[in-house]
């Protein structure tokens, strides 16, 4: 067995859309890949300093989405290309925005799943970033995306992991088994 140093390679890990408005209003959307569930309605996401950071200090709602295979350029680019040097950046993306319904922020309608969400507490707060954790006030899912339950179903979104090791992105494939169910095999 080869033995490595520490190194950020939990996996797989999301590939997260934040998405912010200004103090003017307008939207902002950057990529973050070290994130997660804190809680059962919470979840905690590290952030170095952003144009993203720079809007939470007005405004504590945000929203989480998950980028795509369809979506994988432009959720590249939003996480290569700061807000702060870019006013253009959400138009190059070619995403359709809209306020979400239940958070003062943006939701990017090309991205089939989004966490509305309001910062709860900053641990660790400085100059170069923080832990944000945050409650999950809503959770929207474009139709197209339910499965017959009307639950949403990850296999049709595409949904990208990203990669540490290799720095590229993965696309998650399909169901292999049932949580909480195949285990009870070996009872």
């Amino acid at each position: 067995m080869k033995s490595f140093a520490s190194k950020p390679w939990i996996l797989p890990q999301p590939v997260l859309i934040i998405g912010t408005y200004d103090k003017n209003g307008k939207p902002n959307a950057m990529n973050a890949a070290w994130g997660g569930q804190w809680d059962m309605h919470e979840i905690i996401i590290s952030l170095a300093s952003h144009a993203t950071t720079d809007n939470l200090k007005d405004n504590d709602d945000f929203t989480v989405s998950f980028a795509t295979v369809d979506s994988l350029v432009a959720a590249d680019y939003v996480g290569i290309v700061s807000g702060r040097n870019t006013p253009d950046k959400i138009e190059r993306t070619g995403w359709e925005v809209e306020k979400a319904p239940h958070v003062n922020a943006p939701l990017f309608k090309n991205l089939p799943m989004t966490l509305e969400c309001r910062v709860k507490q900053k641990i660790d707060e400085s100059e170069t970033g923080y832990y944000l954790v945050a409650e999950i006030v809503n959770i929207v899912c474009q139709e197209q995306y339910l499965a017959s339950d009307g639950n949403p179903d990850v296999e049709k979104m595409g949904i990208i992991t990203y990669d540490p090791v290799h720095h590229t992105y993965i696309e998650l494939g399909k169901t292999v088994g049932k949580a909480f169910s195949d285990g009870k095999k070996l009872k």
